[in-house]
């Protein structure tokens, strides 16, 4: 590595491991979701049958709504949580509501689009939906509820990313909150590590 690649590699290795962090968190969220849709799924009714009808229409709000809902919203305080006390240790900077509504906002933005995903992925009319002779229910592996939230997450998490990229933490990167105190302001400007 040349000069120039080592003056880039420790003017970002703050980064780099905010960065790690950032993605053992966020792994960690899956886990979590995953974990809790399964007990859910464990000790709650069928997946698939109908909490509700939706008024005015031919469809409903199923169990599996009810399910993905709760573990989005356990896997988003974790998350939270983790990022707030590990990966930014910003939480002796902001009150913790303060910090939190915005992510929970975009979550919440994510979670809608993914229940749409995953209500085309587990209808059985749907285009798109899991095929029923593959992921038959039959065990934890061909389960069509947990495919399908896997794969509601894949394609929801960089969506919510670039949300909190740009509305969550860009008050942060332009200096619009004042997150940190006077003396982590001034180590962060020396350019001084100080994750």
């Amino acid at each position: 590595m040349g000069p120039r690649g080592a003056a880039l590699l420790t003017r970002h290795r703050r980064n780099l491991g905010l960065l790690a962090r950032f993605g053992v968190v966020g792994a960690s969220g899956v886990v979590v979701n995953m974990l809790t849709l399964i007990a859910l799924h464990k000790v709650g009714p069928h997946f698939d049958d109908a909490v509700v009808g939706l008024a005015g229409s031919d469809f409903n709000l199923r169990w599996y709504h009810v399910y993905s809902t709760l573990a989005f919203l356990v896997a988003n305080l974790s998350n939270f949580q983790l990022n707030r006390s590990w990966t930014f240790q910003s939480s002796r900077h902001t009150p913790w509501w303060k910090e939190y509504w915005p992510f929970l906002v975009v979550g919440l933005g994510g979670q809608a689009v993914g229940l749409a995903l995953l209500t085309l992925l587990m209808h059985p009319h749907s285009p798109v939906s899991l095929p029923t002779d593959v992921f038959d229910d039959s065990s934890g592996l061909r389960n069509r509820l947990y495919w399908s939230q896997l794969i509601v997450i894949t394609l929801v998490t960089p969506l919510s990313f670039v949300l909190n990229k740009l509305w969550t933490f860009a008050a942060v990167r332009t200096g619009r909150l004042a997150l940190l105190d006077a003396a982590h302001e001034e180590e962060v400007m020396a350019g001084k590590d100080v994750v």
